[in-house]
């Protein structure tokens, strides 16, 4: 396992989501996490006032830094360079998909730079872009709290399109709404429960449909014949990506399709890196990617591709 991206303004990539154009160019959307700041402000400050990081490849392998979705007005655009120095909103997590028209983006936004976790509204807002470029606000979904991030969205074999994600205000487990033209949306409950977690993502691989999700520790897998009803593989301490070259645990990741490979792209600390100086931090984070499959009913990783 081989780092593939690092983000070069912060070293702080996380959350990522890889989408493939007609053109077959490759796109990496991300959290941009501002992790080599001294002076990012007090507490989880630096994990807040985060832009989302663009970068580009023809290959999935090789990525080039092309700059951040900026706000103009409510929408947003993308703009080479680094982000502006002071911001005053929060971006993270993006889910990314084509709809068979246009792009869809579910991004977690939330008002200002908080210090800390608790006490601080968080929301789930859908753009619609042609090109990736530029995106068109459609607005905040009504879902079930005030407390929802980490959307991953997909179109199930019922015909409806689902998004699943966190809600902090249910312990922090996975809830699932449904749609059938994706501008309204049916709250149906708790998809997956137990633990606390965070960052679904959900697809289709060897006959069955997963979903993967963020312990902290390692990542959960969980399998279902519809998409609707899922369980565990393994016990339920059994994870997947428990480890990684920077020494802990890989993190909220998300697939992406090419031809017959199905490649996982997610986050993880890195190897010798600076630590923040005045906390002793390790905050500095990189991109990975292995490819996934089944196996006896079991998804598996693989490895990265990488020939290098």
């Amino acid at each position: 396992m081989k780092e593939l991206y690092r983000d070069p303004v912060y070293d702080g990539a996380t959350d990522p989501r890889v989408v493939i154009d007609a053109d077959g160019l490759w796109w990496m959307f991300y959290t941009q996490r501002r992790a080599s700041l001294d002076d990012a402000g007090p507490g989880v400050s630096w994990i807040h006032g985060s832009r989302i990081g663009v970068a580009t490849s023809t290959d999935g392998l090789d990525w080039v830094y092309d700059g951040t979705l900026e706000p103009e007005a409510s929408d947003l655009v993308l703009d080479p360079g680094p982000p502006p120095a002071q911001v005053d909103r929060t971006h993270w997590a993006p889910e990314v998909v084509w709809d068979g028209t246009l792009w869809r983006m579910y991004l977690t936004e939330i008002d200002g730079i908080p210090d800390r976790w608790p006490g601080f509204v968080r929301e789930i807002v859908e753009y619609v872009s042609p090109d990736l470029r530029r995106w068109a606000k459609r607005g905040p979904l009504a879902l079930s709290s005030d407390r929802v991030i980490d959307a991953a969205v997909a179109r199930t074999p019922d015909g409806l399109w689902r998004i699943w994600y966190k809600d902090e205000a249910a312990d922090s487990v996975t809830m699932v709404a449904s749609s059938r033209d994706l501008e309204s949306w049916r709250i149906d409950g708790v998809a997956i429960g137990g633990r606390p977690h965070e960052g679904p993502t959900v697809f289709e691989l060897g006959g069955f449909w997963w979903m993967i999700v963020d312990e902290w520790r390692g990542m959960g897998v969980y399998r279902s014949e519809d998409g609707i009803r899922w369980a565990r593989q393994g016990g339920e301490d059994a994870v997947i990506l428990a480890a990684t070259p920077g020494g802990g645990p890989g993190n909220h990741g998300a697939q992406v399709r090419h031809g017959e490979d199905l490649w996982f792209y997610f986050f993880g600390g890195v190897e010798g890196a600076a630590v923040h100086r005045a906390t002793g931090e390790n905050r500095r984070s990189a991109v990975y990617r292995l490819r996934l499959d089944v196996e006896a009913g079991e998804l598996v990783v693989r490895g990265s591709g990488d020939p290098r």
